[in-house]
C-alpha cells in the first residue's frame, strides 16, 4: 500500500496495490501488519456499512472521549466526497479540513484519527460506504458540527438544492460554537 500524506498531521490517504487482469481485480483492503508499519498501532473493533443515494450528505460527526473513534473509510460502490475536519484544540490545523474523492474505481481509503469530525456527500447515483472503527459506537457520546458552517466553507460538490440530510444533521452547532472535547 502507498501512504499519501495530507496537509493535516495524522490524516492519510491509502492507495492499495491492485492486481488486475481479464478476470477482474484483487487487492488487500486491509492488513493489520502493514497498517501498523505504515500508519500506526490502531486496533479496529467494529466495521460499518451504509448505503446512500445521490445528494445524501452525512456529517460532520465524531464520538466524544472516552469513546472517540479513529476510522478507516472506503467506498465499494459509487463515489463520495469524504471530508475530515481537525477539531483538536491546540492543533496548528484546528478548523482545517481535507476532502478526498473515494470511489469504487480509485479504491482509495482515508484514515481519520481521533479528534476529527467526519462526513461525506454522495456524488454518484448510489454509494456503498464502509469503514472500520477503533472503538465501539456509543450514542451518548455523539458529537457533530454543522455541515454548512460558513467558517469551514466546505465545497461538498453538490448543488445546495440536491442535498439530502437527516433531521439530526440539520441542527448541529458551528465550529465556533463547539466546545471541542479534543486537544493536543
Amino acid at each position: 500500500m502507498e501512504i499519501i500524506k495530507t496537509s493535516i498531521e495524522g490524516l492519510v490517504i491509502i492507495r492499495p496495490r491492485i492486481f488486475s487482469d481479464s478476470r477482474g481485480y484483487f487487492f488487500e483492503s486491509y492488513s493489520q501488519r502493514d497498517f501498523e508499519k505504515e500508519v500506526g498501532d490502531i486496533h479496529f473493533v467494529q466495521d460499518n456499512e451504509s448505503k446512500s443515494s445521490y445528494g445524501v450528505l452525512r456529517g460532520l460527526h465524531f464520538q466524544k472521549p472516552p469513546y472517540a473513534q479513529s476510522k478507516l473509510v472506503r467506498v465499494i460502490k459509487g463515489t463520495v466526497l469524504d471530508v475530515a475536519v481537525d477539531i483538536r484544540k491546540g492543533s496548528p490545523t484546528y478548523g482545517k479540513w481535507e476532502a478526498v474523492e473515494l470511489s469504487e474505481d480509485n479504491k482509495l481509503q482515508l484514515f481519520i484519527p481521533r479528534g476529527f469530525a467526519h462526513g461525506f456527500s454522495v456524488l454518484s447515483k448510489e454509494a456503498l460506504f464502509q469503514y472500520k472503527c477503533d472503538n465501539f459506537y456509543h450514542p451518548e457520546a455523539e458529537g457533530a458540527i454543522a455541515w454548512d458552517d460558513p467558517q469551514l466553507d466546505i465545497a461538498w460538490q453538490l448543488p445546495k438544492d440536491s442535498i439530502i440530510l437527516s433531521a439530526k444533521d440539520m441542527k448541529h452547532p458551528s465550529l465556533a460554537e463547539l466546545d471541542s472535547p479534543f486537544s493536543i
